[in-house]
């Protein structure tokens, strides 16, 4: 049996902005990364809901897919629990289900007992409901499939430290039913002895006399009336609210003076409410952290990261700073893409990208180019083919640095089911892998039928119009680019004339291998690295991609290469939700 209380497979079911999600989380850290509005958030809340230790909750329209509300909400969970909580001791006996692996499924009997395997794992099913009433019910599934009532006794025992990312992080800081603090003291009979200390202040003789008069006389129109008499004032509490609820932990300033830790800082008030939870009994509460990096300078947030994966019990995070996922090093990492769809990050596919541009994965939609000249062709074509700024979209073009790169992050990406897109050169290696690729990822992959962007464009440029590719706004790029032939062409003179007469038919290709820095054909030496240097003075940068596909267009090679990229820039336009179009903005 278990420590620490565990989340299995959790499914979620049109609840707020995500109408169906199946995740099958780690037992330990999950970080989950996406873009804005993609559902991170609702995930957590979600969780939060499912093990409220209250009952006393309010829900909205909103909390309904499309406010939908005559179409129940539903959050599920198949959840591996500890004697702790205690979960035997419900009003029906509960009867655990066994993990598969991957699902629950009725347990087996062997000699009359059960789980007498090493490999069966007891769970237990438990959800909750948002009904149609605009009532939250909490159930658990038996394996027999009857549906009895979840207590909050039960829930408050299992435990959830809630982290959230507005200004509400203080309730595990107050004596509140199930908070952290509550779970630390363990003291059952404590909030009876504050409510019968606070009863015994004497707060009638705080009145003044005008005051005391106001009473008298309101006391004795109720006597005439034969309603209660005999008035005083007092502290009282109100339905859903505790007076454990007005009891939270103080702490000295670094001046010697004591303050509410409620009234501490952001990242002070979380860290606390998570080592509150760490130092309870059992500790078998489930953390949920919405933007950890929120209130914490970098060298706080790499430590309470740390700290998180240095406990045994499973927790949710969200977060849209680098520095928290180059810190999770020890963490599962989950991308939840645009469609509501989470997949796995493998550390060992994806680690060179996340040490270099963690913005790929804070993203609703990222393309992978193979390096910088796709990243500026692409950034190109996306001005022309997408309504709106795609960046404002939410799309971001990431340098995959390298054709086997990419395929390993291609692959992570993919192996999820996750929405996402690639551009790529045609290297003629791992064929089988790329095919495979392109049955998973549909025309979101474009890769060249075969080399690379700038052999590909060069080659359906015009004879007569060959020597524009060497054109430049500024001169000197224009020169550098003259001089790289030149030395190609094995000539003195730099002037486009003589180079135009010296290549002759052979200018395509010295063109091609100048412009991808081949060193086919070098001196030996260090003629060599300088040939392959070459690349830099033509498209190989950012500003050479958006340069080679500006002039895809002015040179006349787009009607070419129109039917592959515009089913490219379609199936971006149709995960952005855009309808298709038949050509791009030509103006």
């Amino acid at each position: 049996m278990t420590e620490n209380a565990t989340i299995r497979k959790l499914k979620i079911e049109r609840f707020r902005g995500i109408e169906v999600l199946e995740w099958r989380p780690a037992p330990d850290t999950n970080l989950i990364l996406g873009g804005g509005d993609a559902g991170k958030t609702t995930i957590l809340e979600a969780v939060a809901l499912l093990l409220s230790p209250s009952n006393s909750l309010v829900l909205s329209e909103a909390d309904y897919w499309q406010r939908k509300v005559d179409a129940e909400f539903l959050i599920q969970a198949v959840i591996e629990l500890p004697l702790s909580s205690e979960i035997a001791q419900q009003r029906k006996f509960t009867w655990p289900w066994e993990w598969d692996g991957s699902n629950a499924v009725v347990p087996t009997i062997s000699d009359g007992d059960l789980f007498d395997h090493d490999n069966e794992t007891p769970v237990y099913c438990i959800q909750v409901r948002g009904t149609a009433d605009l009532e939250v019910s909490w159930e658990l599934i038996q394996p027999n499939d009857d549906v009895d009532h979840l207590s909050a006794s039960v829930r408050r025992r299992i435990g959830v430290v809630r982290l959230t990312g507005d200004e509400r992080n203080d309730r595990d800081l107050r004596l509140v039913y199930g908070s952290a603090l509550d779970r630390l003291l363990a003291d059952k009979g404590l909030r009876a002895r504050i409510g019968q200390r606070v009863s015994e202040i004497d707060l009638g003789t705080s009145l003044d006399d005008r005051a005391r008069k106001a009473l008298a006389g309101l006391d004795e129109e109720l006597r005439k009336e034969a309603l209660p008499s005999n008035l005083d004032v007092g502290l009282t509490t109100s339905q859903g609210l505790s007076i454990g609820a007005l009891i939270g932990l103080m702490g000295d300033t670094a001046l010697g003076t004591s303050l509410p830790l409620s009234s501490w800082g952001t990242g002070t008030r979380r860290m606390a409410s998570l080592k509150i939870a760490a130092a309870t009994e059992a500790a078998t509460s489930i953390t949920v952290i919405d933007e950890i990096e929120r209130g914490l300078e970098p060298y706080r947030l790499r430590r309470f990261i740390k700290s998180l994966q240095s406990r045994p019990a499973q927790s949710f995070i969200t977060t849209h700073s680098a520095v928290a996922i180059g810190a999770a090093d020890q963490a599962s990492l989950w991308y939840l893409d645009g469609t509501g769809k989470v997949g796995a990050l493998p550390h060992k596919k994806i680690t060179r990208q996340q040490e270099r541009d963690p913005d790929t994965f804070l993203t609703k939609l990222a393309i992978i180019a193979e390096g910088p000249t796709e990243v500026g062709f692409v950034s190109y074509l996306l001005e022309r083919g997408v309504d709106g700024d795609f960046a404002d979209l939410g799309v971001r073009v990431c340098d995959g640095q390298g054709n086997p790169a990419t395929l390993d992050l291609l692959e992570a990406m993919a192996s999820g089911g996750l929405q996402f897109g690639g551009f790529v050169d045609n290297e003629g290696e791992s064929t089988g892998r790329w095919s495979s690729l392109r049955e998973k990822m549909g025309p979101r992959l474009f890769q060249w039928p075969s080399g690379c962007t700038e052999e590909s464009i060069i080659s359906l440029v015009d004879d007569d119009r060959l020597k524009d590719l060497v054109s430049h706004p500024d001169a000197g790029t224009e020169a550098e680019r003259r001089i790289t032939m030149a030395a190609r062409l094995q000539i003195d003179a730099k002037s486009t004339e003589a180079i135009m007469a010296a290549a002759s038919c052979r200018l395509r290709a010295v063109l091609i291998a100048a412009a991808t820095g081949s060193k086919g054909g070098a001196p030996d030496g260090p003629a060599e690295k300088t040939w392959r240097g070459h690349g830099r003075r033509w498209f190989k940068s950012v500003d050479g991609g958006r340069e080679l596909a500006e002039k895809m267009f002015n040179l006349g090679v787009w009607p070419c290469v129109k039917p592959d990229l515009m089913a490219f820039l379609n199936a971006i336009r149709g995960a952005l939700g855009q309808d298709m179009i038949e050509d791009v903005h030509l103006g």
